[in-house]
């Protein structure tokens, strides 16, 4: 019998996480896992659920490390998930009902995220459709570093029952990641030929906390949601300021 549905994920270092994700989908067909050099249990975690498990050699960034797991499967239909997603039963019954008479090529998900352990119903965060459901051969990854989108050739449709997502579940892992995304994003605008200089940089952050604290109603989402405008406002001004100081533009 042909493989219906695979999902596909990437990882590095997520033992914490991937057992949980991949519990939530051992009803697929098929489930691939292309590694990036994890040092810790997650390969031992991963080959409990699936047998296809590879490690890729170097980091490319997430856009093609995505295509290059995609490559690996062999589903009709794709569902591409990261470790620290989960798909409830409600959201699987959605999900074969609309393969089971498809009406659309992709489908978007709404994706509801905790921060720090608390859903997250304002900040820009709900409801965060993701497009991740989509016809094998119709739809590929962006080749950008981070922040990596899904390019579908057709007609792409919306599912309604949430996807879970806990990105966050200590306040060092949003620095953790604050810190390494806002590297890979100054690489990316380096790489377009963008500059900034320190008031740049001061500008981004601002702006980045009054988008979230005011613009989306941060402020609804209590103490966690003044924590995460910070989050990301120092996350959009070290970007900018990582950018300036590559281009030499903090030198006196």
């Amino acid at each position: 019998m042909a493989t219906r549905l695979s999902v596909v994920l990437i990882c590095r270092n997520e033992a914490e996480n991937i057992g949980a994700c991949l519990e939530s989908v051992n009803w697929a067909d098929e489930i691939v896992v292309l590694d990036s050099g994890s040092s810790d249990d997650t390969l031992a975690v991963c080959r409990r659920y699936t047998s296809n498990v590879s490690v890729s050699p170097d980091w490319p960034g997430f856009g093609p490390q995505k295509n290059r797991a995609l490559d690996l499967a062999h589903g009709e239909w794709v569902l591409s998930l990261d470790a620290d997603e989960r798909v409830t039963p409600e959201l699987r019954a959605e999900i074969e009902r609309a393969l089971a008479a498809p009406q659309a090529d992709a489908y978007e998900l709404p994706r509801l995220s905790t921060y720090l352990g608390q859903e997250m119903r304002h900040s820009g965060w709900w409801p965060d459709h993701v497009t991740r459901l989509f016809r094998r051969g119709k739809a590929r990854f962006s080749e950008a570093l981070v922040h990596e989108s899904l390019q579908v050739q057709g007609t792409v449709g919306r599912l309604n029952t949430p996807l879970l997502h806990h990105p966050f579940k200590t306040l060092e892992q949003s620095i953790d990641k604050m810190n390494s995304y806002s590297s890979a994003n100054a690489t990316t605008l380096q790489q377009r030929g963008r500059d900034a200089g320190l008031a740049t940089a001061v500008f981004h952050g601002l702006f980045a906390f009054i988008r979230v604290y005011f613009l989306r109603a941060g402020f609804l989402d209590g103490k966690l949601g003044f924590v995460l405008a910070v989050a990301n406002a120092e996350g959009a001004y070290y970007k900018y300021l990582k950018l300036a100081a590559r281009n030499g533009r903090l030198a006196r």
